[in-house]
């Protein structure tokens, strides 16, 4: 179990120089095709240089906004949009691995952040955003496929 930010120490020595390391939040530019978004990073900060130490979740501020970036610019959908998306279609995570055909952990693993999904995945994610009515589509055609490889 990770460390909570209560738990952490107020300073740290730096492995490297000796110098004092207090705890603390300064702002950090997260950058990604041109664009660019500015988050609180959390860390251990020496008083007159650039050195910091990330630890625990720390970076975890910067890998959300990674991944907003990403969606803006690639169309790679963010944890978080996952989720809504999902949600909004009244699907549990296993059963959109199952309607989606990517196995019962899939979306926990997207909604995580641990993967990106797939191409397709994101195309039809973004469809049925759009049209959740063919959900219900996709389910009488997985239905049928159960059947056929049953008989």
């Amino acid at each position: 179990m990770k460390a909570k930010s209560s738990d952490l120490p107020a300073t740290l020595r730096s492995p490297e120089t000796g110098a004092k390391l207090r705890r603390g939040v300064r702002p950090f530019v997260v950058r990604y095709k041109g664009l660019s978004m500015t988050v609180d990073l959390p860390g251990y900060y020496a008083k007159a240089s650039k050195e910091s130490i990330h630890v625990g979740d720390d970076m975890a501020a910067t890998d959300r906004a990674l991944r907003v970036l990403k969606e803006r610019a690639d169309g790679v959908p963010a944890p978080d949009t996952i989720r809504r998306i999902r949600k909004s279609l009244k699907l549990s995570q296993r059963a959109a691995g199952a309607l989606f055909r990517v196995g019962p952990n899939a979306f926990d693993k997207y909604e995580r952040g641990l993967i990106e999904p797939s191409g397709p995945t994101i195309q039809l994610l973004g469809l049925l955003s759009r049209r959740a009515e063919l959900v219900e589509e996709l389910r009488a055609g997985a239905a049928k496929t159960r059947v056929k490889r049953a008989a």
